[in-house]
């Protein structure tokens, strides 16, 4: 089973307090970026730990782990964070840290297996990440990315969601998807007050397995073009199996044809689906 950067983030803090030396008194803080699923804000909500969400960008991670030392605020150490873009780390550093990521799923896997016949099936990554979904239930997750886009295109599509976040309506549906809202993401850093804006625009939907939301954002917007992203995730508490890309399919029909993103940019497929 493929475990996507946002799930594995979700097991760390579910299990890291029974598994990892470093967590053991409990977390006191965690974070992801936006783009992320909320596969980690499942397990923050239920274990009680402070969950915060932030555009992408390390540099939000380094303020919530500085937030006592640098600013007298408070304590959120021992802390967990990520990305969907793999990137996962803790307090020991200020940055991703792929090797420490990989200790701490060893660490998980040893705990899993503590206790266990040692002729017997060894619990395995899949075993972990099976059981995750069956307590938490799984959030389906894939990330289209269209390269190389005109700019003044992909700019005219996000204003295009600006206005449906200010009121506009939605013409036409189906598929079981049913718009609710738009919004754009913006933060106000709880530690140092900084703020940033347009971080990205948020479509949210209801289905009958749940909640869902189409994230787009865009990425180099220079002479070169640019890249428009678009984050699919699809809650569902009781089906857990089956392949992500299949899932989403109508998800992302929607949410396309909602940007109009062919009719702007010409794109029928993206470049690259992660």
């Amino acid at each position: 089973v493929f475990v996507t950067p946002s799930d594995s983030l979700a097991v760390i803090a579910d299990r890291g307090d029974a598994a990892i030396p470093q967590f053991r008194g409990g977390l006191r803080g965690a974070a992801r970026s936006m783009p992320s699923s909320a596969a980690l804000d499942v397990v923050a909500e239920r274990k009680g730990i402070p969950l915060f969400v932030t555009p992408t960008g390390w540099k939000f991670f380094g303020n919530l782990m500085d937030s006592k030392e640098a600013f007298g605020k408070e304590d959120y150490s021992p802390f967990l964070c990520g990305e969907e873009s793999f990137g996962t780390g803790s307090d020991h550093i200020r940055e991703k840290d792929g090797l420490w990521a990989v200790l701490a799923w060893l660490s998980i896997l040893a705990d899993a297996n503590d206790g266990k016949d040692k002729d017997g099936p060894i619990v395995g990554v899949g075993d972990v990440v099976r059981e995750h979904w069956e307590k938490y239930g799984r959030h389906f997750y894939a990330r289209y990315d269209y390269e190389g886009c005109e700019s003044d295109k992909a700019e005219e599509m996000m204003e295009g969601l600006r206005a449906l976040a200010a009121g506009a309506e939605v013409e036409g549906g189906g598929e079981g998807i049913d718009f609710v809202k738009a919004e754009e993401f913006e933060f106000t850093d709880p530690v140092d007050g900084s703020f940033s804006g347009r971080q990205g625009m948020v479509l949210r939907f209801k289905t009958a397995q749940g909640d869902a939301r189409a994230v787009f954002r865009l990425s180099g917007t220079g002479s070169a073009g640019a890249t428009i992203r678009l984050y699919l995730e699809q809650f569902d508490g009781e089906d857990t199996e089956g392949s992500a890309t299949e899932r989403l399919e109508g998800l992302g029909r929607e949410a396309i044809r909602i940007a109009k993103l062919r009719e702007l940019t010409g794109r029928d497929t993206p470049t690259v689906i992660t």
